[in-house]
């Protein structure tokens, strides 16, 4: 498979702590908010973020002639890492960039010199067939992860069951009301600095509809996730969560209790986003894990 140019950017001195920011899936590197980032900067940290293949200013696939599987984003994770010439760094990954980094920790541990996760699942738990039975109604199997919040199931079945918005203007309302949803309800929405965020994303996009091309790579690959290998993971893990986390309620502390010697921290209020308002306990929690 030809390789696929991947968009990153770095702040910070190269002599400091690195870290390597992994966004969820379907998402752009900049969904890591400025200020967030800018806050382990100034605290000594040199920050890589990039964009996910499909998504932003990273190169878009013919997925009909060059499909690929999740193992393949997951190796772009080292293909960043080479290109900004570290042998390992701190890994800090969201939603499903937390599943890449917990993959990269237990399969390259000298890669890994930590690793946080946010609004992440555990790897191997099954989370997306968790929410594809949460959103077609069908029960659960005995020791599956906690289903989604009923708004968010709400939400996507209204999605699934639409007709795609046409024009930007319509796009973008509609993002900012899936924005909405990840957001949760512990605290105030801003639906102005939310239009703001999604028309950077719709316009910083080469092909916006790229991005399901990820839904793709995990039907061409569901069991992408190894099951029962967190116990070897043994980076140093940071696993935090919203006390009001709609898409994965409850799924940071099974990481926490599968992860040996893992901390698991609560953070108020927050949802499947990072809004202003967490972005100065975030920044100082990761500071100090990735401390020397």
């Amino acid at each position: 498979m030809p390789e696929v140019n991947i968009w990153s950017e770095e702040f910070g001195a190269v002599t400091d702590e690195p870290i390597l920011l992994i966004m969820g899936s379907m998402s752009q590197g900049v969904l890591w908010p400025d200020e967030f980032v800018g806050r382990l900067v100034a605290g000594g940290r040199r920050v890589i973020r990039y964009d996910h293949r499909d998504t932003g200013m990273s190169g878009t696939v013919d997925f009909a002639a060059e499909p690929y599987t999740w193992d393949d984003i997951k190796d772009d994770v080292y293909r960043v890492l080479d290109a900004h010439g570290l042998e390992s760094a701190h890994l800090v990954g969201h939603s499903a960039g937390g599943l890449l980094g917990q993959f990269v920790a237990v399969e390259r541990p000298e890669r890994v010199r930590s690793l946080t996760t946010i609004g992440s699942s555990p790897l191997g738990g099954g989370e997306g067939q968790v929410i594809m039975r949460a959103l077609m109604g069908q029960p659960q199997p005995e020791g599956s992860l906690p289903e989604p919040a009923p708004e968010f199931v709400a939400f996507y079945r209204a999605l699934i069951a639409a007709a795609p918005p046409e024009g930007r203007r319509a796009r973008i309302d509609g993002m900012i009301a899936e924005q909405r949803v990840l957001h949760g309800t512990g605290l105030p929405f801003d639906e102005d600095a939310a239009r703001r965020l999604q028309e950077r994303i719709y316009d910083r996009a080469g092909d916006l509809s790229a991005v399901v091309n990820h839904r793709l790579a995990a039907m061409a690959k569901p069991d992408f996730e190894p099951v029962g290998v967190l116990h070897q993971l043994k980076a140093p893990t940071l696993v935090i969560e919203g006390s009001h986390e709609p898409a994965k309620p409850g799924h940071g502390a099974i990481i926490a209790e599968q992860i040996p010697e893992a901390r698991l921290m609560i953070v108020a209020g927050m949802g499947h986003t990072l809004p202003p308002e967490v972005h100065e306990e975030l920044a100082t929690a990761i500071l100090a894990h990735t401390a020397r």
